[in-house]
């Protein structure tokens, strides 16, 4: 069994709701079993030109028994069934769901990186990861999600906590 983190984001109709719904498809998936939610976060849309409404964003753990390839198949099925359609590249978004990290491994394979390529550059993955795993070590970076959260300006990347 491995302890996998999983981002969670969605900037289209009821993010809530759509962050929840892929919660829930993500437990009942067979050899999954959800360990922890970080709490939701409003956050400022990054890497885009066009002006986009600001996302939700979070982070689970997750304890699995399947292969971080076959997990992320599952994932990408997970936000088809809920509506996304990949048409560019940081385009709004009904559901985003990320593997940010699957254990401690390195994966660098044709449609999977993780750790996820750019999650130590982008704020609202390393909030929600520092807080559910904040002395958790990034296997490449050899820093934990504290540091790597402390180390990251703040620079058009807002970070709002969310009052459920």
């Amino acid at each position: 069994m491995e302890t996998v983190y999983i981002g969670i984001g969605s900037n289209i109709g009821d993010k809530k709701g759509n962050c929840l719904d892929a919660i829930d498809r993500i437990g009942r998936l067979p050899g999954c079993r959800i360990e922890n939610i970080s709490r939701s976060y409003l956050t400022e849309p990054v890497g885009v030109e066009e002006s986009q409404d600001w996302y939700m964003n979070g982070v689970i753990s997750v304890l699995t028994s399947i292969s971080a390839p076959d997990l992320m198949k599952e994932l990408l099925e997970i936000e088809a069934v809920l509506g996304r359609v990949r048409a560019k590249r940081w385009e709004p978004r009904i559901i985003d769901l990320d593997i940010i990290f699957f254990g401690s491994k390195i994966i660098q394979e044709d449609h999977l990186v993780v750790p996820h390529p750019l999650m130590h550059q982008r704020r609202f993955v390393l909030k929600p990861m520092a807080d559910l795993a904040p002395d958790f070590v990034h296997p490449v970076l050899n820093k934990g999600m504290r540091e790597l959260l402390l180390l990251l300006p703040e620079n058009r990347q807002a970070v709002t906590p969310i009052r459920d």
